[in-house]
């Protein structure tokens, strides 16, 4: 038997985030983006080791802080330079219920240039998130046309 050197099941790329509160994560992450809690591993003093969630057709994987392990959560560092993107089946809903379970609104949902309906929020746990729904195919060249349009706008 032949070891794949990429497990089935597992994509090539895929976020790993710290999380000050993991278990609490889990559960937002499965009421508002809807993930699926894969697995779950506690350490031995009831933190999380690691757990993964699947979104659709994506991964995450996550685990608690281990400072002893320099692995710190984005409200330890003092913020995150990273945003994830997840296209979800409704943004309207999905940024409110985010909202209402303690995300902060960084950009209001709004219609781009591109065709997705989008915003940007900072879930409780100091991790950015685009939350978009794609509610318009525009071509390739009316893309670039909105877009020269939207910069001289200042949007």
């Amino acid at each position: 038997m032949t070891v794949q050197p990429i497990p089935e099941g597992y994509p090539r790329v895929t976020p790993y985030l710290c999380v000050d509160g993991a278990a609490a994560a889990i559960d937002f992450y499965v009421d508002v983006l809807g993930a699926t809690e894969r697995m779950r591993m506690p350490a031995p003093d009831g933190t999380i080791g690691h757990a993964e969630l699947e979104l659709g057709n994506s991964l995450i994987m996550l685990a608690d802080e281990f400072p002893g392990m320099d692995f710190r959560s984005p409200k330890a560092v003092g913020g995150t330079p990273v945003t994830l993107h997840v296209y979800v089946e409704d943004v309207d809903a999905v940024f409110a219920e985010a909202l209402a379970r303690g995300a902060r609104e960084l950009s209001p949902v709004k219609n781009e240039f591109y065709g997705d309906r989008t915003g940007q929020l900072e879930d409780p746990f100091g991790h950015r998130w685009n939350v978009s729904t794609h509610v318009e195919d525009v071509p390739e060249d009316e893309v670039e046309k909105r877009a020269r349009e939207a910069l001289a706008a200042g949007d």
